[in-house]
């Protein structure tokens, strides 16, 4: 898999540089706290006089419904509050109550994951937050191994049902000199293969062996 990475960026030809932030952004914490709602997200539905609709603890389901008394069974996954707000305004409306005022907040986000796979020292899945970069995925992973390429870093997204990817300069990023992306959940991190380290490393380990070989021939 590590090995190959390299000319899978190649073969699709990933976008690079400040291109590849058109598809892997820098997102503020504010964007990660305005994003959609996912099934297994915890809201807080508060309409004002009616406590007994006022809650904190809707769950969304795994199909993506959230369950109002009133309002009934509603869709929330992939809405924004803001547009849950509106739909349950306009139902509670049409029959219940005259004008409801409506809020509506994400008190506590499903659990979402990303992998790191390649050169790193501990390739698995890890939890994401709203705090997770690719730097900080990667020292997740235990940080690369001395054969990563490091000017060959990929992040795989899924974006409006397409596999995107971009590749990004690991060094460029640790400098300051660029940005350092946002990794959501379902991101995949992909660190490249270095076949120049990987032969100097093996020039190295083996060049006792066979100063050895050499001695006693």
């Amino acid at each position: 898999m590590a090995s190959a990475a390299p000319a899978l960026a190649k073969r699709i030809d990933l976008p690079s540089g400040m291109s590849a932030y058109e598809t892997i952004p820098v997102k503020a914490m504010d964007d990660l706290v305005a994003q959609s709602i996912r099934p297994g997200d915890t809201l807080s539905i508060r309409v004002f006089g009616e406590p007994e609709l006022s809650k904190d603890d809707y769950v969304v389901d795994t199909s993506g419904f959230v369950q109002v008394p009133l309002a009934g069974q509603v869709i929330a996954g992939g809405a924004s509050p803001e547009d849950l707000r509106i739909e349950l305004a306009r139902r509670l409306g049409a029959r219940y109550i005259r004008d409801p005022q409506v809020s509506v907040t994400v008190s506590e986000r499903a659990k979402s994951n990303f992998a790191v796979e390649g050169q790193v020292e501990e390739p698995g899945v890890y939890e994401a937050d709203v705090s997770t970069t690719l730097l900080a995925a990667i020292a997740r992973a235990k940080s690369p191994t001395r054969t990563a390429k490091l000017d060959e870093v990929l992040v795989f997204r899924n974006l409006d049902g397409r596999r995107m990817g971009a590749r990004f300069d690991l060094n460029d990023v640790r400098a300051g000199r660029v940005p350092d992306p946002q990794i959501i959940g379902g991101d995949t991190v992909v660190v490249g293969y270095s076949g120049a380290k990987g032969f100097w490393r093996d020039v190295r380990e083996t060049a006792p062996l066979l100063n050895l070989f050499y001695i006693f021939k």
